[in-house]
């Protein structure tokens, strides 16, 4: 059916209200320069390139990672990465689209990256980035890739739009989502109870769109997961809690929802005792990284169940280095990594040499 002439003025007075003239720069850089702008000053959150609190976590798993490196090494387009100047006296770039990727050759470069499941290059199966040759590591280094720089003038809402409309996938829900929708039981009425504890917002502050999209519920769930067998899932974490959740729905019984949720206040009351700064890394901080909630709260829950009286003689190992490895964002999922961190937190609560 045609439009009147009315329709098409109306039509066209709403594309020019919402049009929206986004000053930009396209620029390219080797990926050591990228890598080094995204680390310098990243744990004090001063790095020059970083991720924004509306993204999401590290999301990979490591076949993606590796065959993201595996493309990086073969000389394929690589897509452009988005960031945007923030506008504050630090000159800092927020990262608008491409924090996976960035992130990934970070892991890679730092050593904490072993490719796996690579279809070209099957020979590099296994390697991490110092086992490449001294020529090829400083080939990777120099690639370039190009970057899209946004201006000044594209404030938060024009980043969040650029962001949700370039990540096709941002609108699919994540898994908690998709677990509130298919798997209703007594055990997600649990979760959400022990998700609403407001000791717990307090020590675990997370984002109003990570609250929506209920990561907190996430956290939970993982919480509980790890406790009762951390070392039993195999590669996909998201499966291991899909089941871990389907079994606890079945033999979910009311003395048992009692207990679960007494060990969990009773692991937020010694954190909030014992942790200065609760889950996050500092106490100014609005954010809770996923990995260092689960490493700190289920290494504390297993250090109680070992010692209920437990009092810590010292909390220096939170500050040190290998703690910061192993809690870091692009610390993966992987079994050896997730069990690396619980027991580093747990042996060292309970004051055991490792």
């Amino acid at each position: 059916m045609a439009k009147s002439e009315d329709q098409k003025k109306t039509a066209e007075e709403q594309i020019v209200l919402n049009e929206k003239i986004v000053d930009y720069d396209t620029k390219e850089y080797p990926v050591e320069t990228l890598v080094e702008k995204y680390l310098q000053g990243k744990e004090d959150e001063q790095n020059e390139i970083f991720v924004p609190e509306y993204q999401r976590e590290h999301t990979w798993d490591e076949d993606r990672q590796s065959k993201f490196i595996e493309s990086v090494l073969i000389g394929l387009p690589i897509p452009f990465i988005f960031v945007a100047d923030i506008g504050d006296q630090n000159g800092r770039l927020e990262i608008v689209d491409g924090s996976q990727r960035i992130r990934t050759l970070a892991a890679f470069i730092e050593g904490t990256l072993e490719l796996q499941g690579l279809k070209k290059l099957t020979n590099l199966n296994g390697f991490f980035f110092q086992d490449l040759p001294v020529s090829r590591q400083r080939r990777f280094k120099r690639r370039s890739l190009r970057m899209i720089e946004l201006t000044q003038k594209a404030d938060e809402n024009v980043r969040r739009d650029i962001f949700e409309r370039i990540n096709t996938g941002s609108d699919i829900l994540k898994d908690m989502e998709v677990r509130y929708g298919v798997q209703h039981g007594p055990f997600l009425n649990l979760i959400s109870e022990c998700a609403q504890l407001p000791q717990f917002e307090r020590l675990a502050p997370m984002p109003d769109v990570n609250e929506k999209r209920r990561e907190r519920e996430e956290f939970v769930l993982r919480f509980f997961a790890y406790l009762d067998n951390y070392q039993g899932f195999q590669r996909y974490v998201n499966e291991f809690l899909d089941e871990y959740l389907t079994k606890e729905n079945d033999r979910f019984d009311e003395s048992r929802g009692i207990e679960m949720k007494s060990t969990f206040e009773g692991m937020l009351a010694f954190v909030e005792g014992n942790f200065p700064n609760g889950f996050r890394k500092k106490a100014n901080h609005t954010r809770t990284p996923r990995i260092r909630f689960e490493a700190i709260s289920v290494g504390a829950a297993l250090a109680l169940k070992s010692k209920p009286d437990l009092k810590p003689k010292s909390m220096e190992w939170l500050a040190s280095e290998e703690f910061k490895k192993y809690t870091t964002s692009d610390s993966s999922n992987s079994r050896p990594k997730v069990i690396r961190r619980i027991e580093f937190v747990r042996d060292s609560l309970l004051g055991k040499k490792r």
